[in-house]
């Protein structure tokens, strides 16, 4: 129940309001979900036969436990416990109401035997693998139009065992395109927290056409040098959160993307509404956060707050190209601190390939309305290198209280972009020195006033409601 407030309690209301930085460092912008609150149904896996010695394949009893959970699927889901032990297994696919949850000391680890990831169709808004032409190879936990997903647990792990993949794909044996480690398409209402995710022989954890995901204290890892093994790959997907995460890998640790050239165009389903908050990580040869390059479906309303990226190539990166068509606007970074980084901020308008040779290259993308604001470095060489796309400039660019200490001579290097900039240091490039403030403010894409005042909103009621 509900205790009346005191004269007190408002004095307390009062001071939480006066300090603001305060709780929105400490508050979530997700949509909070109790993990807590148990399925009415729970079997572990063992009651289907896994042995988790880390030897014996287990894919028929994850099979078979997610063919008996379907039983509960009217009665409010199940969970499926993993314990402690080393559980092998190929792919397998979850159903809707479904809690996967992994102990402490539970490591479910993918085959290193490429029969055991099936090759499915490639993605509508690719039109063929993303490495290869045709099919690609099924993630190890897989989902397909399904609601109320939650994958979690005790920080337990999930280990793709990638190495005898990149092996494959540097040596150019590979017949298919890579598998990644999560993949749920078409899906509504997903969470996955509280898990530690290793070596995943491709892109790590993606939400493809996805709406509702909520991805929260987690943790990625995968070498330097693995190729292509990014964090988290929100794409063509809306409202999205990402919080509190630490990502370590040999690709971009977020990116975000929507369909590749014509297919992404025909099939125009954008990622939108994407919220990233208290990210953490390293990638010495990709971005902290890229969007693209793949965005022909089209990339907006992205908030990125509270980022600390250091031992990096880039911090920001936009990547794209004449014949991806689409757009990216509407994106708003702040609060991001850089530590031994190359790059603090890139835009690449000629990133390169394309699926086959049906692309327009006259189908060039809107990039608009992008803002970095309170950003700080140390031990930066470029404080930004800004390449448009000549006869298609990138607009509204928008530089506030930027300060980055630059090895380099030359620290800006732009070219067909265009836009404002207040308290840059070091100076910006010519292209970008008009001030913001007061005339071009309405030019500069702000954090929508619902998203600045709701982490406030959320911890004062919570408190309230005690």
């Amino acid at each position: 129940m509900r205790r009346p407030l005191t004269l007190v309690d408002v004095l307390l209301v009062l001071a939480l309001f006066s300090c603001s930085s305060w709780i929105v460092r400490g508050s979530s912008l997700c949509k909070q979900t109790s993990l807590g609150e148990t399925r009415p149904h729970s079997v572990s896996i063992t009651e289907f036969g896994a042995v988790g010695d880390g030897v014996t394949l287990n894919t028929k009893a994850f099979q078979n436990a997610i063919f008996y959970i379907n039983s509960f699927e009217d009665k409010g889901g199940a969970k499926l416990f993993v314990p402690a032990g080393r559980w092998l297994t190929g792919s397998f696919d979850l159903i809707s109401h479904v809690t996967l949850w992994l102990d402490q000391d539970a490591i479910i680890l993918g085959s290193t035997n490429s029969d055991d990831w099936p090759v499915v169709d490639p993605l509508p808004s690719y039109g063929r693998g993303r490495e290869l032409p045709g099919g690609r190879h099924k993630s190890l936990i897989y989902g397909h139009n399904l609601t109320d997903v939650i994958i979690t647990g005790d920080n337990g792990t999930i280990d793709g065992q990638g190495s005898i993949w990149w092996g494959w794909f540097s040596n150019r044996t590979l017949n298919y395109t890579r598998p990644h480690l999560v993949e749920l398409m078409n899906s509504t209402g997903v969470i996955i927290s509280n898990l530690t995710f290793v070596n995943s022989p491709f892109w790590t954890i993606h939400p493809v056409y996805c709406s509702q995901v909520n991805i929260q204290n987690v943790t990625i890892l995968a070498p330097f040098d693995s190729p292509n093994t990014d964090g988290i790959d929100p794409d063509s997907s809306d409202n999205v959160c990402i919080e509190d995460c630490y990502i370590s890998t040999g690709d971009d640790l977020i990116s975000i993307k929507s369909g590749w050239d014509e297919y992404g165009i025909s099939y125009a389903l954008p990622s939108t509404n994407i919220i990233i908050h208290r990210l953490i990580g390293e990638s010495n040869s990709s971005a902290g956060i890229a969007i693209g390059s793949e965005m022909s479906g089209g990339v907006s309303e992205i908030h990125a707050e509270n980022l600390q990226f250091f031992n990096s190539h880039t911090g920001i990166r936009m990547k794209t190209s004449p014949g991806r068509g689409g757009y990216m606007r509407n994106i708003y970074v702040s609060n991001m601190t850089l530590t031994d980084v190359t790059f603090a901020i890139r835009f690449t308008g000629l990133y390169g390939e394309h699926p086959d040779e049906f692309y327009d290259p006259d189908a060039v993308p809107i990039v608009e309305r992008i803002t970095f604001k309170d950003v700080k470095g140390e031990k930066i060489k470029h404080a930004g290198l800004l390449e448009g796309i000549k006869g298609d400039n990138f607009v509204k660019i928008c530089l506030s209280n930027v300060t980055l200490n630059v090895s380099s001579r030359f620290p800006w290097n732009c070219s067909y972009v265009q836009g404002y900039s207040d308290l840059v240091f070091p100076e910006t490039c010519e292209a970008l020195k008009e001030r913001i403030y007061p005339e071009h403010s309405s030019d500069c894409y702000q954090l929508p006033s619902y998203l600045s005042s709701l982490s406030n909103q959320q911890r004062v009621y919570r408190w309230l409601s005690w």
